[in-house]
């Protein structure tokens, strides 16, 4: 009972964090009338503010100047700032001019782009159905390219920079909290002169929109902030495993706002490609949940025997 209860609350924690970012589009689509630029430098900002805040009673600020005195890591968390930023821009810009359903493309094909990142960057191998999952998600992104009469380009730039900051976030001894509390730090100056200037030159949509959008403005922080910390907290409840199958809770729900809540367009030859890619998507998931059972059941058979020898001793 007692094992069973932190596992719950992990699973719960993770479903919350993906049903957040799922969400995503009905937050940032009344910020339509914010340039999608201000909305991503006002998310900087108070997720920085908030991040500060949430260290400061933690009693972890400590751990930001130890990451300051570190060049060599302080360099790299530059880089996954700019990926970050780059994907935030891009998907915010996204959801406020109709692309939704293309925004929900990129984050199902993104575990199968961690994949080949794998692949080609950490020299992994792969077994015959994630090569079968990689090529059925080429092959359905390739049709629905040929589809639209252009490249897929907002899915492919979401989904290639947050799976890069995913690779090099993995290689990165750095946790969650205070590795994303140092990106917003470094890119806050930044964001925070340019909307200066916005107010200056009076083209600053914060104080002249009305509180309910400057709520929202203010609120991207949080609604940063907590998937994050659900997630780091509820992944390390769960098997892995379980959390990949959970990551397509985030883009089906993403899908269908776009679709039933602002009426993108998604007609009967788009499905056929998408059933295609979420066919890849099931043998991918089946697979890596499979090998995880497997590997859950062999480490239990392998320590069967040490445990006998233990009591009997």
């Amino acid at each position: 009972m007692s094992a069973a209860r932190p596992a719950s609350r992990g699973l719960a924690a993770v479903c919350a964090a993906f049903t957040i970012w799922g969400l995503f589009p009905v937050y940032f689509h009344p910020l339509s009338v914010v340039p999608a630029i201000q909305v991503v430098a006002h998310r900087f900002v108070w997720s920085c503010l908030f991040l500060m805040l949430w260290m400061f009673a933690r009693g972890e600020l400590g751990r930001l100047a130890t990451i300051f005195a570190t060049p060599a890591l302080l360099s790299r968390l530059a880089l996954t700032a700019f990926l970050i930023s780059t994907n935030w821009l891009v998907y915010v810009w996204a959801v406020t001019h109709g692309h939704i359903v293309e925004t929900s493309l990129g984050y199902y094909i993104n575990p199968l782009v961690n994949v080949a990142l794998g692949v080609f960057v950490l020299r992994e191998r792969l077994n015959g159905a994630q090569w079968t999952a990689i090529a059925l998600a080429a092959l359905a992104v390739t049709y629905l390219a040929l589809l639209a009469g252009r490249p897929p380009w907002i899915a492919f730039t979401v989904a290639l920079c947050f799976s890069l900051y995913g690779l090099l976030r993995k290689v990165m001894s750095v946790d969650a909290l205070p590795g994303l509390a140092t990106e917003t730090l470094l890119v806050t100056p930044l964001a925070l002169a340019y909307l200066i200037g916005c107010e200056t030159h009076g083209s600053a949509v914060f104080s002249a929109a009305g509180a309910p959008v400057a709520l929202l403005l203010i609120g991207s922080g949080l609604v940063t902030a907590v998937p994050l910390f659900l997630f780091a907290h509820g992944a390390r409840l769960i098997a892995y495993s379980t959390v990949g199958v959970l990551q397509y809770l985030a883009p089906c729900l993403q899908l269908a706002s776009g679709v039933l809540l602002y009426h993108e367009s998604y007609t009967r030859a788009m499905a056929l490609g998408y059933a295609v890619l979420w066919m890849g998507l099931l043998i991918f998931a089946a697979d890596g949940f499979f090998r995880a059972r497997r590997a859950l059941v062999s480490g239990a058979a392998a320590a069967a025997p040490a445990a006998a020898m233990e009591r009997d001793s």
